[in-house]
């Protein structure tokens, strides 16, 4: 079933939820432009996530653009006299951006973006705040900001140096050219490619097979590496401990355990 977030009526676009067993899709609905992010679409994206975490049956996020041709194109750049007209104008924007980027990031529950056709600009954002990135073999990706003028934010360029270091993050906004999925495979940024007419079969078994293990320790294991990521100073090493204790002191331990020894498939609850 989907449930549309509409946006506004004279702008095209829209955000689409659905739920597949222990799945959430979120998808950029945008096809006419190639699923380009509108800045009414950036705003619905922290509460789809929100949703998703609060949904006790959703164990894996997953995001995809609409239709065949775009993961997402980026920013819709026909917003962009309106909403980036000048450097006091665009903060606003940006701010938006980076609150829906931080809301992908931080989700407790894993992300997978699945990206196929054309992931530009925003679109390498959104897959960058994503936990894993599983692309088509013939997905094509580039950050044009340089060829537009645009300032990128800092924000985005600390997300790619995560990624890929100093020498790729150098030559992806330098150069503003467009990189083929095996170049984007080969830096790093993303996890494994799939021949197209495969990559949602492939992505849905990944997907499915996280959501089998344990919630609670996925879940421990993904603010671990992210507290871990951050500067020493800014670690909340408490909260990652209280994480793992709750996995240690939970009924889903306990069902591991049994399942390994009994030698079947566990069955856990989260819990």
């Amino acid at each position: 079933m989907i449930r549309k977030r509409n946006v506004a009526a004279d702008r095209p676009g829209e955000m689409l939820a659905r739920k597949e067993g222990p799945l959430g899709w979120i998808i950029f609905s945008n096809p006419q432009r190639r699923n380009a992010v509108s800045n009414a679409m950036w705003e619905q994206i922290p509460g789809l996530i929100a949703e998703f975490e609060q949904d006790s049956e959703v164990r894996v996020i997953l995001l995809r653009g609409e239709g065949d041709q775009a993961f997402v194109s980026g920013a819709d750049i026909m917003e962009f006299d309106q909403m980036r007209s000048n450097a006091k104008i665009a903060e606003s924007y940006d701010a938006k951006v980076g609150a829906a980027v931080d809301a992908i990031s931080n989700a407790a529950k894993p992300t997978i973006a699945m990206i196929h056709g054309w992931c530009m600009g925003g679109g390498v954002a959104i897959a960058m705040g994503c936990d894993l990135r599983m692309a088509s073999d013939t997905a094509r990706f580039g950050i044009p900001a340089a060829r537009l003028g645009v300032g990128y934010s800092p924000r985005g360029i600390a997300q790619m140096l995560e990624l890929v270091g100093p020498a790729y993050t150098r030559e992806i906004f330098y150069t503003a050219r467009i990189f083929s999925a095996e170049e984007f495979l080969q830096m790093g940024m993303l996890n494994t490619l799939f021949p197209r007419k495969k990559l949602e079969a492939q992505v849905k078994t990944q997907a499915l097979s996280i959501a089998a293990n344990a919630p609670l320790s996925v879940q421990a294991i993904g603010l671990a590496i992210r507290e871990l990521l951050k500067e020493p100073s800014r670690q909340d090493m408490k909260a990652v401990k209280k994480a793992m204790d709750t996995c240690f002191d939970s009924e889903d331990f306990k069902e591991g355990r049994r399942a390994f020894l009994e030698k079947r498939l566990p069955v856990f609850k989260g819990s």
